[in-house]
């Protein structure tokens, strides 16, 4: 009996130039899936490849910008001439904001959080669903967050952004349940990525109220700790779970 969790799939993962999206193509690939590398960043995509192809794995990497729907659909067919198929997507890709509260969010920043974070994944869930439902099988795995969970985890965009990803996950895996689509969310914590860089030029006021909480965080996940959630949600061990947001953060979300 093979210890492979995904033998012969093939997965999209966007955001996989780096951090969570990078470490779950790399556990994937280790898992026997094929692997399309999806990420604005070309070039550290193209890297991510070079990588997987190098330890014996199958990728490609497309350049995508999920705020655009001709890019996302452009995703899909290129990854479905490649390998034929998409059995998993990976919702990864998203932007931090700034901490700003309500009174200081500016309309275009607000835009730009939203358009990236919940209408581009709102953009993927959609062209997985319509590839899903001829096949009669899929899955999908949305990276929602603590944020997503709780109120004061990250400035007003981000956090209406992911706890709208809950929404749209709820609603995806009840409205195709019967079709052999699942739908699950993951809510991590505080991570080591390359997504921490926006602490930089935060707001004021929203950093010091989020960081009034963050002591409470019992210690920070590496990309791996996300990616290996991933991995049990994507594979059939979680054959049952469809609709569930799961927290990944040590316990955090628990105080």
């Amino acid at each position: 009996m093979s210890d492979l969790l995904l033998p012969g799939k093939v997965a999209i993962i966007t955001g996989a130039a780096q951090g969570i999206g990078k470490a779950t193509a790399q556990l994937f690939v280790g898992h026997g899936a094929k692997i399309v590398v999806a990420d604005i960043q070309i070039e550290k995509a193209n890297e991510t490849v070079k990588e997987i192809v190098a330890s014996g794995g199958e990728a490609i990497a497309v350049k995508v910008d999920i705020t655009s729907a001709t890019d996302v659909d452009q995703l899909f067919q290129q990854a479905i001439a490649v390998y034929e198929k998409v059995d998993i997507v990976v919702n990864n890709a998203g932007f931090m904001d700034d901490f700003s509260p309500v009174a200081d969010i500016q309309d275009d920043y607000w835009k730009k959080i939203i358009d990236i974070n919940l209408t581009g994944t709102m953009r993927m869930c959609r062209a997985a669903v319509q590839v899903f439902l001829p096949q009669q099988h899929g899955v999908i795995i949305n990276l929602a967050s603590a944020a997503g969970m709780s109120g004061s985890r990250a400035g007003v965009a981000y956090t209406a952004s992911k706890h709208g990803i809950i929404g749209l996950t709820k609603n995806t895996a009840f409205m195709y349940a019967d079709q052999g689509i699942r739908c699950n969310a993951l809510a991590p914590g505080g991570v080591n990525t390359e997504m921490g860089t926006v602490f930089k030029n935060s707001n004021e006021l929203g950093q010091r109220k989020v960081g009034s909480g963050a002591m409470n965080a019992p210690k920070l996940a590496e990309p791996s700790d996300i990616a290996n959630a991933i991995l049990l949600m994507a594979s059939e061990q979680a054959r049952f779970i469809n609709g569930a947001v799961v927290p990944v953060d040590a316990g955090w979300l628990a105080y």
